[in-house]
């Protein structure tokens, strides 16, 4: 079938248009929408979901920052297709990764300490803390062993900051990403549809190991990096 001028006109519009919805976002541009976060870090998590992500329609994108402080905000959703912020929020870390800022990060089971790296948003379900969202690890030797050791976003009231005068920090988890109530339920609806979540501290074993930061493993979200 042949088109007119003004067909191949439309269907050119068209093209672009998907092209330019599926070209993701600068960290600059993240930034502008979250200005707390770092700027590298923005960078890092859009590296690692570029080279995780080539094909997913639902380009939800979760940043937790554990350089810095749990009486901080250090907890970011992105919507990357319609380059919105969903939420910035407070997120507790594992009680034996640290105190307010946590130093120290495990893949171990029963260590309870949080673990770094990429991991891909999974089933909700019904359990102690209510619902929750299962978290599956990417990253071989540093957050894999999430769902054995059942690393999940939920709610906890020691994740409020209500707490923070009484305590100077958040509560702390048994190495869970816990989020506060009144948030959770919403937080984790837009998540559960599948996303992936990046949990950056700069240790640089990962840094150096990661199969998605690593240009041998992912030139491709190398050079989104390189060009942020």
């Amino acid at each position: 079938m042949r088109l007119s001028a003004a067909g191949f006109g439309l269907f050119f519009l068209s093209a672009w248009h998907t092209a330019e919805a599926q070209t993701l976002p600068t960290a600059a541009e993240l930034q502008r929408l979250a200005p707390s976060a770092s700027l590298s870090t923005l960078g890092l998590a859009l590296t690692a979901y570029e080279c995780a992500s080539h094909s997913n329609a639902n380009k939800l994108l979760t940043v937790i920052d554990y350089s810095k402080a749990s009486r901080d905000k250090r907890l970011w959703v992105f919507d990357l297709n319609a380059r919105k912020l969903l939420f910035e929020e407070w997120v507790a870390h594992g009680k034996n990764s640290g105190a307010d800022v946590p130093t120290a990060f495990s893949n171990t089971p029963n260590s309870f300490k949080s673990s770094i790296g990429l991991y891909q948003t999974g089933q909700t379900y019904s359990g102690k803390h209510g619902r929750s969202l299962r978290l599956e690890g990417l990253e071989p030797g540093f957050n894999d062993n999430s769902m054995s050791r059942a690393i999940v976003m939920h709610a906890a009231a020691y994740a409020d900051p209500k707490v923070v005068p009484g305590l100077g920090r958040l509560g702390r988890s048994q190495g869970c990403p816990a989020v506060r109530p009144a948030i959770a339920g919403k937080l984790i609806d837009t998540l559960k549809r599948g996303s992936y979540v990046f949990a950056y501290y700069p240790q640089q074993d990962w840094l150096k190991k990661s199969r998605f930061l690593s240009a041998q493993s992912c030139p491709l979200g190398n050079q989104a990096l390189a060009s942020k």
